[in-house]
């Protein structure tokens, strides 16, 4: 004998049902402060700033990186083994 049963009922009438607590609003609150965390470190992430710190320690990282895609694009470019003259 197989028996089905079918309730038709919305979330939270599941959780009132079997006596569960009501988590909306902390996941409100949790959601609000990933917000804003979120927003705050968007900043670090932009191209600008980290094109600002991948070149702050080194001054010739900038000239290695255009060697690097020069190399790779085929254009040319001074290769690491090749001597400065």
């Amino acid at each position: 004998m197989k028996v089905n049963i079918e309730i038709d009922c919305s979330p939270l009438e599941a959780r009132q049902f079997f006596g569960l607590p009501d988590v909306q609003p902390m996941q409100a609150a949790v959601m609000e402060k990933l917000q804003q965390q979120m927003i705050t470190n968007i900043q670090s992430v932009s191209p600008e700033a980290l094109m600002h710190s991948w070149f702050t320690f080194d001054p010739k990282l900038a000239e290695r990186f255009q060697d690097m895609f020069a190399t790779m694009a085929g254009l040319g470019g001074r290769r690491p083994d090749d001597k400065k003259k």
